[in-house]
C-alpha cells in the first residue's frame, strides 16, 4: 500500500524563539563561482555602509570634471583655456556637492536600515 504522507528529508530547525532557520548548503563545498559571488556581494555590502569620506568626492569631481573638460574641447573648437577654466570651476562645484550628496545618501541608507531593524525587532 503506498504511503499517504510524505516524509520530510531535510530537517527544521527551529530556535529559542521558535524560527525555523534555513541551514544552507551543507552536501558540498560551495563552487569557485558561488565563493566569488558570495565575496563581490558581502565586499558590496561593506562599501555601500561605509560612510562618505573628501577623497572619494575629489575622485567623483575629477571624474565629472575631465569628461567635462573633453566635451567642451570638442564641442568648442578645440579652445583649451575655456575648457580648462570651466573644468576647474566644474571641479571645485562637484566636490563639495558629492561629498554632501553621499552624506545625505549615507544617512538616508542609515535610516531606513535602522527603521527596518526596529520592524523586524517588533
Amino acid at each position: 500500500m503506498a504511503h499517504t504522507k510524505r516524509k520530510r528529508t531535510t530537517k527544521h530547525r527551529g530556535n529559542a524563539a521558535g524560527v525555523v532557520e534555513a541551514r544552507g548548503r551543507t552536501s558540498r563545498p560551495p563552487s569557485p563561482k558561488e565563493r566569488k559571488q558570495r565575496e563581490r556581494t558581502s565586499r558590496g555590502e561593506r562599501r555601500r555602509l561605509s560612510p562618505p569620506t573628501w577623497k572619494g568626492a575629489v575622485k567623483k569631481a575629477l571624474l565629472a570634471a575631465g569628461f567635462m573638460f573633453v566635451f567642451l574641447l570638442v564641442t568648442n573648437r578645440f579652445r583649451v583655456v575655456p575648457a580648462l577654466v570651466f573644468a576647474a570651476f566644474a571641479l571645485a562645484l562637484y566636490t563639495p556637492a558629492g561629498y554632501y550628496m553621499d552624506g545625505w545618501l549615507y544617512r538616508r541608507q542609515q535610516r531606513k536600515e535602522a527603521q527596518a531593524g526596529r520592524a523586524g525587532a517588533r
